[in-house]
């Protein structure tokens, strides 16, 4: 009983961990990554779509993007997603490619980048303690049914705060590289 809670808590934290990175890979540092193209959707006939199924997304060198659309019709709507996303940068095209060039970003921006990491960051930490308050209520539930006993309880709540440090520190860890990454000039 008490284990499965502790693993069902951990794979609800190694989820929020997951997002995380997944969320700080779409946050541009400086250098050209098509990761932080994840979240643009371009209209491709009617339906907003991810440009990773429309084109072919590379990299050439560190301070441009290039994208390959698929079907070159679909190369207004690709520079319009992007003009309309927030990461204020101006796609330019030749009629069968979108280039992106990267500029490098200012120590304004830089510093507006880094307190969104920060707030995405706060923001999985209180995941991760919810998932901790979940587990807690669980554990708390077994004993008023008498199933497990009050040490019993009291290693079960050490064990999953242990658990809860462990996530929130490597939250921690995640969100200060990535900061660093984005105040490297």
């Amino acid at each position: 009983m008490v284990q499965q809670i502790l693993d069902d808590a951990r794979k609800g934290m190694d989820m929020c961990i997951e997002d995380l990175g997944r969320n700080l890979a779409t946050i541009r540092t400086g250098r050209a990554s098509v990761n932080i193209l994840d979240g643009v959707q371009a209209s491709y006939y009617g339906t907003p779509t991810p440009l990773s199924q429309m084109a072919s997304l590379s990299t050439p060198d560190p301070s441009l993007i290039l994208i390959q659309p698929w079907d070159t019709s679909t190369i207004a709507a690709i520079e319009k997603a992007i003009l309309t996303s927030d990461l204020g940068l101006n796609p330019t095209n030749d009629g069968k490619v979108v280039r992106l060039p990267i500029p490098p970003l200012t120590q304004e921006r830089r510093k507006q980048l880094a307190k969104n990491v920060g707030q995405i960051g706060e923001q999985h930490r209180v995941a991760v303690r919810l998932v901790r308050q979940q587990a807690n209520d669980q554990i708390k539930k077994l004993l008023r049914d008498k199933e497990i006993s009050e040490d019993q309880e009291r290693d079960a709540l050490k064990k999953v705060q242990d658990l809860t440090d462990k996530y929130v520190e490597k939250v921690g860890e995640l969100q200060k590289k990535k900061e660093s990454e984005i105040l490297e000039i």
